[in-house]
């Protein structure tokens, strides 16, 4: 995956086949510390601590469509050439939260890469699902939670209406662009 925003959409998506209902992305930035955290969080199934052992194991997936799971290898290899690590808590009927870390700076930290289109993917192809987004970067903070939309639109339209997405598209235009 060439950018970090593919990562995010890819945990997303193990979080929605884990029967998550609400995914909470959080995206932060220690100038000082010269770090980038990603993390995402859900309250989907969860995975006994075996199975969280094993996860960033490219052979080993909870998926019957195929017999390799490359998402978290492949994050957890990001961060470490960046000098950062991948840490995942769960817990079976809680969800999981995954933390990746990257030093900032270094030079083979991955481009952020657009955040607006996954969340766009992320809200349109899941309608019923809610998902809060908040990003603290270049001193530029961006939140989003479709519950807040939800109540906002108060059943005049939905969360996954162009209108609506382009207006979380032009957010971040805004406040990132």
């Amino acid at each position: 995956m060439e950018d970090l925003s593919l990562h995010i959409l890819d945990i997303a998506e193990n979080s929605i086949r884990a029967g998550a209902t609400f995914i909470e992305i959080d995206l932060a930035e220690d100038v000082e510390k010269d770090l980038l955290q990603i993390t995402v969080k859900d309250n989907g199934a969860g995975m006994d601590p075996e199975l969280v052992e094993k996860a960033t194991d490219p052979f080993v997936t909870s998926r019957t469509t195929r017999r390799v799971g490359l998402g978290l290898p492949l994050l957890k290899q990001a961060a470490e050439e960046t000098g950062g690590e991948l840490r995942i808590s769960s817990e079976p009927g809680k969800g999981t939260e995954v933390v990746a870390t990257f030093k900032e700076s270094h030079i083979d930290r991955r481009p952020l890469g657009d955040m607006a289109a996954t969340l766009a993917a992320l809200i349109t192809g899941n309608p019923d699902m809610d998902v809060a987004y908040r990003s603290r970067l270049r001193e530029q903070e961006v939140e989003i939670d479709t519950r807040s939309i939800r109540r906002a639109l108060d059943g005049a339209m939905g969360v996954n209406d162009p209108a609506v997405i382009r207006l979380i598209r032009d957010l971040f235009e805004k406040r990132e662009g």
